[in-house]
């Protein structure tokens, strides 16, 4: 269908934004961050996510001279960020965005957006405002996320070109998609960029009470999340162990290489744990990489720490080994 009929038949809709001359430039990654011994980190973290509950932040503008549009896809949401400097290239990043199946996209990671494209070289990033539970249930996300794959690929991107990342229950969300693709005889992308995923519907890993005082982001202290994460609506009435939302139960074999990244202190230690060993099992190509005394998705809500400036560098160099751009 050419894109003006989709248009008129209310398929696809779109709007155009456009960085102007007021906006900033892009987003540079640092050389360092913030570092601390772990005492004044754990004190640090708390203070930051005090100021980010109190908060309503409402900053995003698209870098001077990118391109910034909206557009449906079905009932899929989608939202593109262009790079002006990265013409040539052909990377292109699907970012799925974290919040429990509960949160919608928000201006954080609109604002990772710009980070990923940057640490990646892509020209383009995607990022799918998918339906949320409650109103929601699975597989309303994974429907959209699928389309917005499609999407891609009928706008002539290369699925070998395509580098998914996904956090938290974006994470979980990149691997629902990967399986779909399986099962459904579709390409996969070049890889999965998996930070602090949420690997199973399950609460009974140890992890899920080892460290809810010690997560300052999924936590205790935030008891919202806290108990989205023991009480996952976005399941419906189907178990939680069921492979479809739990990962780490399905047969993951032909699924493309994936990096995992997870805090030490982050109430899904164990899921990027577990993951692991089925990946391992399965006999794909995977990483992962622990960083001590971190919250779940650092790198997302704390960009300035040491941490997360050297999560940015493992996330760029795993794609430059695994794809030309």
């Amino acid at each position: 269908m050419k894109l003006s009929k989709m248009i008129a038949a209310g398929v696809l809709s779109f709007s155009l934004l456009t960085g102007t001359s007021f906006a900033a430039p892009a987003w540079e990654m640092p050389a360092s961050g913030k570092a601390f011994e772990n005492a004044a980190k754990q004190i640090y973290i708390a203070q930051e996510m005090d100021k980010f509950h109190k908060s309503n932040p409402n900053f995003f503008a698209a870098p001077d001279k990118w391109t910034y549009e909206k557009f449906t896809v079905g009932e899929a949401q989608v939202e593109r960020l262009a790079n002006p400097k990265q013409k040539r290239s052909k990377r292109v990043v699907l970012q799925l965005h974290g919040g429990g199946y509960v949160g919608h996209l928000s201006d954080w990671y609109r604002d990772l957006a710009v980070k990923q494209a940057v640490i990646t070289d892509a020209k383009e990033v995607y990022m799918v405002d998918y339906r949320v539970a409650p109103e929601h249930l699975y597989p309303a996300a994974l429907d959209d996320a699928a389309r917005a794959y499609l999407e891609l690929l009928k706008r002539n991107i290369k699925p070998e070109n395509i580098i998914v990342i996904g956090d938290s229950a974006g994470g979980n969300l990149a691997l629902a998609l990967s399986l779909y693709l399986k099962q459904n005889s579709l390409p996969q992308p070049a890889m999965l960029i998996l930070v602090s995923p949420r690997t199973t519907f399950e609460t009974t890993l140890l992890s899920r009470s080892e460290n809810a005082n010690r997560d300052l982001v999924l936590g205790k202290n935030n008891p919202k999340m806290y108990n989205a994460v023991f009480n996952p609506i976005y399941a419906g009435k189907i178990p939680l162990n069921d492979p479809r939302l739990s990962p780490i139960y399905a047969d993951l074999r032909d699924l493309p290489p994936m990096l995992i990244q997870i805090g030490g202190y982050e109430m899904f230690v164990d899921d990027g744990i577990e993951l692991l060993k089925k990946a391992t099992a399965d006999e794909l190509n995977v990483t992962l990489s622990v960083y001590q005394g971190m919250p779940h998705d650092f790198a997302v809500l704390l960009p300035e720490l040491q941490e997360s400036v050297d999560s940015f560098a493992e996330i760029r160099d795993f794609v430059n080994v695994h794809m030309r751009k």
